[in-house]
Parts: structure tokens; C-alpha cells; sequence
């Protein structure tokens, strides 16, 4: 049973419908939806519906086994909330599409915001992904490897810390913590965590990360803000708050009507009764002009570049020629070179866990490739592979023995269908599976 304080809390709130909202949390299931990935782009079936407001978000008839996908392993699609996916409009209409942009997803964990801004960016933009639970910081830095990410940087931070930053970026997602009441389809369990004290709790909470966000935001810069919540105290009211405090300016969407997305007051809510998703609220905000500069700090500590012979070694695995090589701990990782600046720049203030692309292990005479070059395009095009079949492909997901036909010796990419799973290193009379232990598929079958 839905609270009851809540149900009467939102009678007042433009677009609710008692009676459809309970309907829809009653009767009807959460839709399935998937958000694919365009430089890994899978075919595509008569069983997915286009989501009207993202160009490569898509509904699925029945939620399938994920888990046993191997296409879901390759980054060929995030499994996303269609209502979250409004994110692409806002950037889209009110981002220039022709320039660099500096770009920051604040509460970033899992990576389904991340990985769709990364896959909006113009050239040459960057990302930095931030999430401030450790554990959640390393599942965000998996999900962005999986989806091939290079101009990317997965930090651990404080959102306090970003201050460090004044003015620096040109857009910022607050996918603020919330109280999660437009889940409750979704997870009937939060119906039973959800108060009105937790409500406050949060809405504090949303109003000091939205502090540190607005000194990193540059002026003219936007700011996205949203919740999984209901709760005016954490929507309207925290974006009315920015209106009066921080003299933010909100923004106007053009939404198409059959979308049966709601405008607040402002921003603009998501009713599962009317559009087809869980419960979310957006608003825009542009920061004020009043002249400021970001000021890029200066590198606190020297990176240790690759050397000539060392690229000797490494040169053969990568693609990419617009990229400067850093060694870390034996470690190689590849940056854009137009982007070092900003990286330094990063890399100086923020606890940074992950960032460009990781090549792998320099040894003295030889690199021992990482999963994350295997799964990204810049891996040099005369690497070998081995496609798997379904059966083959699962086996190898669960670190299973498995022994593929046609296997070149050495280091091999295993595919499915095209797609980058992971490395393998054929001997003469067994394959060693290098696919991540942390990521393995631990369920035997569908059914278990």
C-alpha cells in the first residue's frame, strides 16, 4: 500500500491523478527498457519500440535474462529507466553541438546518466563521472570500460571537493540521492523506507551538492537536476530555492505532447500513469553571466610518459594516433592528446580511479593487454579474434573451461557477434580466460 501522507501530499501537484496513480502502481508492471550504445551498435528486432524522447532508447515487449546477454557484457546497451533517459532532450536542446564541452555527472553510480551523456558529447569533449560510495565508484568505472568510454574520467570525490573547480564546467547532471518514491513500481521494497523525515533528509541533502555543483558550473553553463522522487520538499521546491538563492534562471523544453510528459512549476515531471516510465522530475537551470574564467591549475605532480621504446611495445595493440601514453604503476593508459590539459588539470584536485583508456601491463619485453582495450575500438584492427557461439560465450563470461575452434595461439579477443567480450590466451592445449574475475557471471543457468 502506497503511504498515505505522500498520496496526500501530491493532490495539489499539477498532472497527479489519484486514481490512475494507484491504478498503475496496482495493476500495471514497470516497462523494460534499454538505451543502445551507438559505437556498438546491435541489430535491432521488431520486439523493441522506439522511446519517443531519445534517438537510440528503445522498450522491450518482456524483460529478458540480462545477465545471460553476452551482447548486454559487450556494452552494446545499458539497461535503463526510459523516464531518466529525458536527459538527451535537455542536453540536446540547450547545448551547443558544435564545440568542446567540459561535462559532469556529480552522483554518477551506476553509469546509466554517464554512459548516455558520454554518448552525446560533441568531438573533443570530455567527461568527468563521480560517485562518492568507493564501491559504487568502481561499478560506475566498469560500466563506462564496457560502453568503450576513452574521454572519460570515473572519480571518487566529495561533491564539496569540486569547488576546487570554480566555473570549469559547461554542464552538469545532479541525479540527486533521493528518497525514491518513483520507483516504487519499480522496488516495492522502498515503499517500506519511504517517511516524510526521509524526505527532509534529502531535500538537505540535495541543497548542499547543489551548492558545490552551481561554484563548478562556468556562468551561462547548465545545470540538470533531477530525482526518482515524487516529493515536492525534493522537486519544485529545491528548484525554487535555486530560482531565489543562487539566482539560477530555469530553462524551457520542447516536449512533443503525445509524450505526456508533465510541465511543473518548475521543470517538468514523469507520472506512470500518463508517460511510459517510473516516476521522475527534471529542471534546467543556466548559471547567471557575470564575466568569470575557469582558471586550470597547475599539474601538482609530474606523470610519467611512455618512452620510445616502450611504445614499441605498446604501439602494436593501439589504434589511436591522437593519443599521448602515461605509465602508472607498469601500468600503460592512453589520453587524448587535445584533452591533457584538462586531464592534468583533474588529475591534480580530484580523486581520479579511472581515466582514458587502459592498455594494460608493461613488462620488460611485452604488454599484457587489459580487459578495458579489449572492450574499447581503439584496439588495433590487426589483433586477433575468435567468434563464440551463445553456449561459448556464457562459458566464457562464467570463467568456465571452454575450448573455441579456430583459436589463433596467444592473445585473442573473444566476440559474440561482432562484439568485444574480453581476452583470452590460446595455448597449445588450453585457453587461459582473462575475462575479469569481479565481472564473471556467477549463476550457473537462467534458472537458478
Amino acid at each position: 500500500m502506497l503511504p498515505a501522507s505522500l498520496l496526500d501530499q501530491l493532490c495539489s501537484v499539477p498532472g497527479f491523478d489519484r486514481a490512475g496513480f494507484l491504478q498503475a502502481h496496482q495493476e500495471s508492471q514497470a516497462p523494460t527498457s534499454i538505451r543502445l550504445n551507438p559505437s556498438k551498435l546491435p541489430p535491432l528486432n521488431d520486439a523493441m519500440q522506439p522511446i519517443g524522447w531519445s534517438r537510440y532508447g528503445y522498450y522491450l515487449q518482456q524483460r529478458p535474462s540480462f545477465t545471460f546477454d553476452p551482447l548486454f557484457h559487450a556494452g552494446c546497451y545499458y539497461v535503463q529507466e526510459a523516464s531518466s533517459m529525458l536527459l538527451e532532450q535537455a542536453f540536446m536542446q540547450l547545448m551547443p553541438q558544435d564545440q568542446p564541452l567540459r561535462v559532469l555527472d556529480l552522483c554518477a553510480a551506476p553509469g546509466g546518466k554517464s554512459t548516455h551523456l558520454y554518448s552525446l558529447l560533441p568531438p573533443k569533449s570530455f567527461l568527468v563521472a563521480n560517485e562518492v560510495i568507493r564501491s559504487r565508484a568502481l561499478v560506475l568505472r566498469d560500466n563506462l570500460i564496457k560502453w568503450g568510454a576513452k574521454n572519460a574520467l570515473v572519480t571518487n570525490n566529495d561533491p564539496e571537493q569540486f569547488r576546487a573547480l570554480p566555473n570549469y564546467f559547461d554542464w552538469i547532471t545532479v541525479d540527486a540521492p533521493c528518497s525514491g518514491s518513483g520507483l516504487f513500481r519499480k522496488d516495492p521494497d522502498a515503499i517500506g523506507q519511504w517517511s516524510v523525515a526521509a524526505v527532509q533528509h534529502c531535500a538537505a541533502r540535495q541543497q548542499r551538492i547543489l551548492l558545490a555543483a552551481w561554484e563548478a558550473l562556468r556562468p551561462g553553463g547548465i545545470l540538470f537536476y533531477s530525482t526518482c522522487s515524487y516529493s515536492v520538499e525534493e522537486n519544485e521546491a529545491i528548484a525554487a530555492w535555486m530560482i531565489h538563492e543562487l539566482k539560477a534562471k530555469s530553462q524551457t523544453l520542447h516536449l512533443q505532447a503525445e509524450w505526456n510528459i508533465t510541465p511543473a512549476d518548475p521543470g517538468y515531471r514523469c507520472w506512470p500513469d500518463k508517460a511510459k516510465g517510473e516516476g521522475f522530475y527534471c529542471c534546467c537551470f543556466q548559471k547567471p553571466t557575470d564575466g568569470s574564467q575557469p582558471v586550470l591549475p597547475r599539474a601538482q605532480r609530474k606523470l610519467r610518459s611512455v618512452s620510445k621504446n616502450e611504445m614499441s611495445i605498446v604501439r602494436p595493440w593501439v589504434n589511436s594516433e591522437d593519443a599521448f601514453y602515461l605509465l602508472l604503476h607498469q601500468t600503460v593508459y592512453a589520453w587524448p592528446s587535445h584533452l591533457r590539459g584538462e586531464w592534468e588539470a583533474c588529475v591534480a584536485l580530484l580523486h581520479v580511479i579511472y581515466s582514458g583508456v587502459r592498455i594494460g601491463e608493461l613488462l620488460p619485453d611485452k604488454l599484457v593487454p587489459d580487459h578495458a582495450l579489449a572492450q574499447n575500438n581503439d584496439l588495433h584492427h590487426s589483433i586477433p579474434s575468435v567468434s563464440l557461439s551463445l553456449s561459448e560465450a556464457i562459458l566464457y563470461l562464467q570463467r568456465k573451461p571452454f575450448m573455441p575452434e579456430q583459436a589463433a595461439k596467444g592473445w585473442t579477443v573473444a566476440t559474440y557477434e561482432g562484439f568485444a567480450l574480453g581476452w583470452i590466451n590460446a595455448l597449445a592445449s588450453r585457453i587461459n580466460n582473462y575475462y575479469p574475475k569481479e565481472l564473471r557471471i556467477i549463476k550457473d543457468s537462467q534458472a537458478s
